[in-house]
């Protein structure tokens, strides 16, 4: 009895139909139903011995993906261990390949998704990179180059789980979306994520029935999110307290922690939800947060998915190390994947919203649908403390230490009463409206169904050429 067997009381998986029985040992398909939908299931490998994938295994992965795409149902990967088999010479490097090829056919068509029970190594570990979500259970271990390739090139000795362990990919790699104890828990995530995804793309979001009043309002949070703008809170809080039932599924919560992405539900519609994480480096958005944040934004938009934004950030991160390793072109992502996105788009002006990191979060210019602003939403260039450094420096210079300091005050609350609010840019068209807080979560459940009939004009066009 295999594993997915095991949780069916807890995931309702069912079985429908193997798909190529008997090719292979080492790996099996099928299409099953989990909590109802119909979905394909592929086993690669079995936790008990090492499992080299091989021709035989790949032509039954490309199947089992080639009929996921034929059915328009999602796509799952349960890999126990896998790797190239050296006895199967160049025909295994051809192999992986070949899968290779049929995710990369599926992405954007089907939700995929792989499940990591045990060691993914050499050229297989390369899949993970290709599927949409990645759920890692302890057992986990992934990685292009072993410990051994590793010591013997650069004659350092590293341990396996420091080189691709579940936690390094969670925090460092950013290729663990989700993380679960054992395999039974991670089909029960598993089963979670596509409850929330429409079965293909050409599907409409899912809706759900829920009993969480679509009008209900949020008084609490004016209590989460300080007036002081100089003071963080944790935005899952905010979200939590907007969406149906509390509920929020968050993807890679422990990498790139300067945005939250995750999935949740209004007035029982799923959506995906991007929101500055003041709470980690004051939301300033950094590499590893701009990339995530691309990424998911890309793959709800790809799927069909409403996308929330929830903007409170003062800006991009400063330093001499984000901008040797790239700061432009993986900020610029973030801002490729919002200007292409063509699905419903609703952003919420929180609280700071200043420089290039206002313009990337999904800002009116970039092309979203309806946004909206709090009253306490200090939209600008920057801050009243660098801007009045820059704008009145030489003035301030020629004034002695007590008086300089005195008028730099007086001078920033000048700043911030003129430019630090939402007025200017309601009246420039940028904001459609000011709201009480407290109604959010009421104008977000309004305005999305208005939004659903939303249709772009198709581009003829081989494919973009993103700051990848």
């Amino acid at each position: 009895m295999t594993a997915l067997d095991d949780v069916r009381v807890v995931a309702q998986v069912v079985p429908i139909r193997p798909i190529a029985g008997g090719m292979s040992g080492r790996a099996s398909a099928g299409v099953y139903e989990v909590d109802e939908r119909p979905v394909v299931w592929i086993q690669l490998g079995t936790a008990a011995e090492s499992s080299p994938i091989g021709p035989a295994e790949a032509a039954v992965a490309c199947r089992a993906i080639d009929a996921a795409l034929g059915a328009g149902v999602p796509l799952v990967m349960e890999i126990a261990g896998a790797s190239v088999a050296p006895a199967d010479g160049i025909s295994a490097l051809h192999g992986w390949g070949a899968i290779a090829r049929s995710l990369t056919g599926a992405s954007g068509i089907v939700a995929t998704v792989a499940i990591v029970d045990g060691p993914v190594v050499t050229g297989m570990a390369l899949l993970l990179g290709l599927v949409d979500v990645v759920v890692m259970t302890e057992a986990a271990q992934a990685f292009v180059s072993s410990p051994a390739a590793v010591a013997t090139t650069t004659g350092r000795t590293i341990d396996p789980e420091a080189l691709g362990g579940l936690l390094m990919h969670r925090a460092m790699s950013g290729v663990a979306h989700l993380t679960a104890v054992d395999l039974d828990h991670a089909v029960a995530q598993v089963a979670d994520l596509l409850s929330h995804l429409p079965a293909n793309n050409q599907d409409g979001p899912p809706l759900t029935v829920t009993n969480d009043p679509v009008d209900r309002r949020c008084p609490a949070l004016g209590s989460i999110v300080p007036s002081d703008a100089r003071v963080g809170y944790d935005v899952r809080l905010v979200i939590t307290e907007v969406v149906d039932d509390g509920d929020l599924l968050e993807l890679s919560s422990g990498y790139g922690q300067a945005i939250v992405c995750g999935l949740g539900r209004l007035g029982g519609l799923s959506v995906g939800i991007v929101a500055n994480q003041p709470a980690h480096l004051a939301g300033a958005i950094d590499i590893a947060s701009s990339q995530k944040a691309a990424r998911f934004v890309q793959w709800c938009d790809a799927l069909g998915l409403p996308i929330i934004t929830l903007v409170d950030t003062p800006g991009y991160l400063p330093g001499r190390d984000l901008e040797w390793d790239g700061m432009i072109r993986h900020g610029g992502q973030l801002a490729f994947a919002y200007a292409a996105a063509t699905v419903p788009r609703i952003c919420v002006l929180m609280r700071k919203a200043y420089g290039g990191a206002y313009i990337v979060m999904d800002c009116k210019t970039m092309g979203n649908d309806v946004c909206v602003a709090w009253p306490q939403a200090e939209i600008a260039v920057m801050g009243a403390s660098g801007a009045i450094q820059i704008l009145e420096a030489r003035r301030l210079a020629g004034l002695p230490t007590d008086e300089a300091a005195e008028v730099r005050s007086k001078l920033e609350d000048e700043y911030a009463e003129r430019y630090l609010n939402p007025r200017e840019a309601l009246a420039r068209g940028y904001v459609d409206q000011v709201i009480d807080p407290a109604s959010t979560r009421e104008v977000l459940t309004r305005s999305l169904p208005s939004l659903l009939g939303k249709r772009t004009a198709p581009v003829i066009r081989k494919h973009r050429n993103g700051p990848l």
